[in-house]
């Protein structure tokens, strides 16, 4: 069994050679590994998960780029198609001197959107063979991708499985952003777990309060709803009880992939204990905080490097320091 399968995205993101540069004044740029749910896969096998992707990359340097670098990491790439109908997107980081980011894309009818229902219906023994499966939403554009991860979120849930989400929002992806929140709300209700950060929840919920976007989740049938805050840890809620958890202070380089790997965690943590949608359900509140701060502590070890995948740590790394999901 697959622990966790990832849904959607991966691209190459260009590391500046320095911070405290605008795109324009970068004189040397590094390939990554990309994209939130190739994130997340990577860290989740970092920390001894096994972990899958179903997506699509242009069948160019780039995709191949991806495509090796993501089998080398011992993600499972046998359902990552390539096309020659669509580029593979890219992404050029700029960094501010404090590691605040900013993006700008060459994803124009990228690859990535190119996911239909002929990829997770060929995906499908792994689909029911894993215990989460887990999506972003930035590979969603066009109708035909939209209804094929729909269609996969909704068969899981009606399965039992454990569904997941962390949208990553980047609304200058959608012409229309109503289109999103329509396919928010739809999404939202097929998930066990929505992971927003603080300032999606606005676009995502109508407020700017983190008590009120909980309770809107839970109202939407969220089972575990977090809203993680940066240096302020995360926030979460299960059965209408909140939790906080705290951030470990560290130094800041670059803060791209914070989220995914909070995510990571987390996941990894969730998958150690709980299977299906009715262990989840039948947590306990102490062990979901536990995840929750195993969830920040490896995200605060990818801000600590360039890049969102550079300082995803192995398990090894944490354990060495006491930690346990």
């Amino acid at each position: 069994m697959t622990d966790v399968v990832s849904l959607g995205e991966a691209l190459v993101d260009f590391l500046p050679s320095k911070r405290g540069a605008r795109v324009r004044e970068v004189a040397q740029w590094t390939p990554c590994l990309g994209g939130a749910p190739a994130n997340v896969a990577v860290g989740l096998r970092r920390l001894g998960a096994r972990s899958a992707i179903v997506g699509v990359t242009g069948d160019d340097e780039f995709g191949h780029f991806l495509r090796d670098g993501l089998r080398k990491e011992g993600v499972d790439v046998r359902f990552m198609r390539q096309t020659r109908e669509g580029k593979t997107g890219l992404g050029f980081v700029s960094l501010t001197r404090d590691g605040e980011r900013s993006f700008t894309f060459y994803r124009e009818r990228a690859a990535e959107t190119f996911l239909c229902s002929t990829d997770t219906k060929g995906a499908r023994k792994l689909l029911d063979a894993s215990k989460v499966v887990h999506v972003g939403t930035n590979s969603l554009i066009h109708p035909e991708a939209r209804e094929a991860v729909l269609e996969a979120m909704q068969r899981a849930h009606a399965r039992g499985q454990i569904t997941s989400t962390d949208p990553n929002l980047r609304l200058h992806l959608w012409k229309d952003p109503s289109i999103l929140k329509r396919l928010l709300a739809t999404l939202f209700s097929s998930c066990a777990i929505v992971k927003l950060s603080e300032e999606e929840i606005e676009f995502v919920t109508g407020s700017s309060n983190v008590s009120k976007a909980l309770r809107w989740l839970e109202k939407k049938g969220v089972l575990i709803p977090i809203v993680t805050r940066g240096e302020k840890g995360a926030s979460f809620s299960f059965n209408g009880e909140r939790r906080e958890v705290p951030a470990r202070r560290v130094k800041v380089i670059d803060t791209t992939g914070a989220g995914d790997g909070f995510t990571a965690g987390f996941l990894y943590g969730v998958t150690r204990l709980y299977g299906t949608r009715a262990e989840l359900d039948a947590a306990d509140l102490d062990a979901l905080e536990g995840h929750a701060r195993f969830g920040c502590l490896v995200g605060s070890h990818v801000v600590t490097r360039l890049g969102a995948v550079a300082g995803l740590p192995r398990l090894g790394q944490l354990a060495k320091r006491g930690a346990r999901p």
